[in-house]
């Protein structure tokens, strides 16, 4: 009962309905991730009482994880690194002349993962921090490679091209100071790259300068390509939505509790879960071959699982402390300073602001659909606008975004950079999501390996001596002779190309 009373607090439902528009504001915008949202927030949460800060924090990154799938659709241009995995999908629908309605039926969807998440977490949160505590480094080292292993079942080119764009991904993770002896790498003498390169610099690079520069070089083509020519009206749209949505409730389950399981992993969250649960979608999919050009089911599943990512990752946050991805490391922080110190007995402590937080959370996610149709409906007007406006715009906020991560112009000259190396890729046919995916992995996979190969002394048979890092090890093994053999294959004996190599991104 004195849950029920807190949240129909009006303070807290108003506090509520605000972050879930600015949350549907930050996360539309290419470059400005969920996690900058909160960064952002944070000095307002000092006015507030425990329950209405973490409640802000909450609403503010269920709504930008969806966000992010705005501007994908209708730009080609991811707002979150979670919407990267199947921008491509999005986008080619959203220019068939259905954008309203694949973004609705993004929400609906995302809602409904958010929901099914906060139901797992309000049920088993005890028994999924136990399940993530047995994740050491040799799991989180196997787990990372297994999720690079996804790059050649989200790219739909050919093996070794797939390869390729992974291997610049990796590269471009490698710049920056080692994690095992200290030493700087790849930096060429620019203190800006000690820290590497932020994956959300990079998927401005990729994603917005590479649209840009080929919508400058290819008049007639690539500025037809991104935008959608046609805008369904709203009625139709949301009813579609909805049709399709209910007709896909078995992906929703199904990706809904994968997503939960990757977002308890520490480190893991949101990104990591898209996509995975986009290959598992593609390799469990009765039409594989119809990924990447347009295809719902991809969306469906990564779209509910990423948003239920968003509730599993405060299960080891609110257990143990540890952060499930960097929105919850900044929430420890805000509950910490609070008074509200994470440990295995917070229930007992604070059973009653944890659970108004669980139904914060469950109304953050009901209330998305409102203000995420509102979002989707004022995002669609800009598509009215002349081309020769909207490319310099969009050219403008994504720049304005990148430098929002550094605080540097040098942030700025990255994205360019990498702008070029995109559009050179996509003249010889190499698909960049592959390359997103090692840029967002990269450091993930060598800073696990490196700890791992600390603490057994140089040897590998610790990598598969424990149960859980064994099956996932001889999983990701498995996966990559698959690969190497198709790609040997391929080499030998070359087919007709992938119809995706045409449009790689």
């Amino acid at each position: 009962m004195d849950i029920l009373i807190s949240l129909s607090d009006p303070a807290l439902l108003l506090t509520i309905v605000v972050c879930t528009l600015y949350g549907s504001l930050i996360g539309a915008l290419p470059g400005l991730s969920a996690t900058m949202a909160v960064a952002l927030l944070v000095p307002f949460t000092f006015y507030m009482d425990p329950v209405q800060a973490i409640t802000a924090i909450v609403a503010t990154t269920s709504t930008a994880i969806f966000a992010g799938d705005i501007s994908g659709a209708l730009l080609r241009i991811p707002g979150t690194p979670a919407s990267a995995a199947y921008v491509a999908d999005s986008a080619t629908i959203a220019h068939n002349g259905r954008p309203r309605t694949v973004l609705f039926v993004d929400l609906f969807t995302s809602a409904a993962g958010g929901i099914i998440g906060v139901i797992v977490l309000s049920l088993a949160t005890p028994m999924l921090a136990r399940f993530a505590t047995n994740f050491s480094s040799y799991e989180m080292f196997w787990l990372a490679a297994l999720g690079l292993s996804c790059a050649v079942f989200v790219a739909g080119a050919s093996p070794p091209k797939t390869f390729a764009s992974l291997f610049i991904g990796l590269a471009i993770a490698c710049v920056g100071i080692d994690v095992a002896v200290g030493m700087p790498r790849y930096t060429f003498g620019f203190y800006d790259l000690f820290d590497g390169v932020d994956f959300i610099s990079a998927m401005i690079g990729f994603f917005a300068l590479t649209e840009l520069f080929r919508a400058a070089v290819e008049r007639d083509g690539i500025g037809k390509a991104v935008l959608p020519t046609v805008v369904e009206p709203v009625r139709r749209a949301i009813a579609d939505g909805w049709k399709i949505s209910c007709a896909h409730w078995k992906h929703v389950l199904r990706s809904s509790p994968v997503g939960v399981i990757i977002g308890v992993l520490p480190g893991a969250g949101s990104d990591v879960a898209a996509w995975v649960t986009y290959a598992l979608s593609r390799k469990l999919s009765k039409t594989p071959e119809k990924y990447g050009n347009g295809h719902m089911e991809g969306i469906i599943d990564a779209g509910s699982s990423n948003n239920a990512a968003v509730a599993g990752a405060w299960t080891p946050a609110l257990v143990f402390g540890i952060p499930g991805d960097s929105v919850t490391a900044i929430a420890i922080g805000v509950l910490m300073m609070k008074g509200l110190a994470p440990g295995p007995d917070i229930f007992e402590r604070s059973g009653d602001v944890v659970y108004t937080l669980f139904g914060a959370f469950l109304l953050s996610n009901v209330i998305m659909v409102f203000t995420g149709g509102i979002a989707i409906l004022l995002a669609s007007q800009l598509l009215r606008m002349p081309r020769r406006l909207l490319m310099p715009l969009i050219l403008g906020l994504s720049l304005i975004g990148g430098f929002a991560v550094m605080n540097s112009v040098f942030s700025i000259w990255i994205i360019i950079a990498l702008g070029v190396l995109g559009y050179l890729m996509i003249l010889g046919g190499i698909p960049i999501a592959p390359a997103i995916l090692g840029v967002v992995l990269g450091k993930t996979l060598e800073q696990n390996f490196m700890t791992s190969m600390i603490k057994s002394q140089g040897e590998f048979l610790p990598f598969f001596s424990r149960d859980i890092s064994m099956v996932l090890g001889v999983a990701t093994i498995l996966i990559w002779g698959l690969c190497l053999l198709q790609g040997v294959r391929t080499i030998i004996s070359p087919g007709p190309a992938s119809k995706n190599e045409e449009n790689p991104t």
